[in-house]
């Protein structure tokens, strides 16, 4: 073989492995599955389902004392302004969330989602945990009965007093176990929204509905004519119903999240939030 003959093959040679290695180093940071088509992550970055965005879910619509105005993307209101915290906490400017919009009953059902996270008043349970996540809960509540100062229960002081009376109920919430726990199921009127559950109160339909405390007093001050919180329910388990974020199962985010709700708790950001926007929950009695 000649001098240029060998040079030659050298140099095929040579580019050969240069292609080899440029292919090899392209798959290994090629995206995967859900990631197709999205540019890898930076070393350390959240795993979300957009690249340097943080996606919250909420009800539509979100209503107050936990989101104001139906608008979670001005952190007013108890469940925005934890969520844009958490966002911080995360290190997520505010222009860096995307807020959206879910029903309840599909963001605790099996398979994938399109947020990250989603906020909007649901309790730990452990039926639940097998579809979804968890955060550690931001916020911890019982349930309470509302009714209006024209219902024969109005006055009532005890649980026995609603035992006989119709009471109304959103369906596959917590309120609806307590409910069903504590006052029966025979005159319980089970409804498929808290809106529904409301006009039945105010139609004479039911006597007095049942709810979570804070949501109970946005309904006597806010939407209630003559609006009334008659008491909370005794609950049944330790500390009352807890409230956490619910994120897809086995998320990469349900550590970070927990380690972000833990510190505002820790930091007294959580105490603070409540007093601002839930500050008036203290005044319901227990019912006997």
């Amino acid at each position: 073989m000649t001098t240029f003959a060998r040079l030659r093959r050298a140099a095929a040679l040579t580019a050969v492995a240069t292609a080899t290695v440029v292919s090899l180093t392209a798959c290994a940071f090629a995206p995967t599955g859900s990631d197709a088509g999205a540019a890898p992550a930076s070393e350390g970055a959240l795993q979300t389902v957009t690249a340097g965005k943080l996606t919250i879910a909420t009800g539509e619509p979100a209503f107050s004392p936990w989101v104001e105005n139906d608008d979670p993307a001005s952190c007013e209101g108890f469940e925005a302004a934890v969520s844009c915290a958490v966002a911080e906490k995360l290190g997520f400017a505010t222009s860096d969330v995307v807020w959206v919009r879910s029903n309840f009953d599909s963001a605790i059902a099996p398979g994938p989602k399109d947020w990250d996270m989603n906020v909007q008043q649901f309790s730990i349970t452990d039926e639940r945990k097998e579809a979804v996540d968890f955060s550690s809960p931001y916020y911890t509540t019982t349930q309470a009965v509302v009714t209006t100062g024209a219902s024969p229960v109005a006055g009532a002081t005890s649980v026995a007093e609603l035992t006989n009376v119709p009471v109304g109920v959103m369906s596959a919430t917590t309120s609806y176990q307590v409910a069903a726990d504590q006052l029966g199921t025979t005159n319980l009127s089970v409804f498929n929204s808290n809106d529904d559950a409301v006009a039945a109160l105010q139609s004479g339909q039911v006597d007095a509905i049942v709810v979570d405390l804070p949501t109970a007093f946005y309904l006597a001050g806010a939407v209630l004519d003559d609006g009334k919180v008659v008491g909370q329910l005794p609950d049944s388990s330790a500390g009352g119903d807890e409230l956490a974020y619910v994120l897809p199962k086995d998320s990469a985010l349900t550590t970070p999240v927990t380690e972000a709700v833990d510190a505002l708790r820790a930091d007294g950001t959580l105490d603070e939030l409540q007093q601002k926007w839930l500050g008036g929950t203290a005044a319901a009695p227990v019912l006997k």
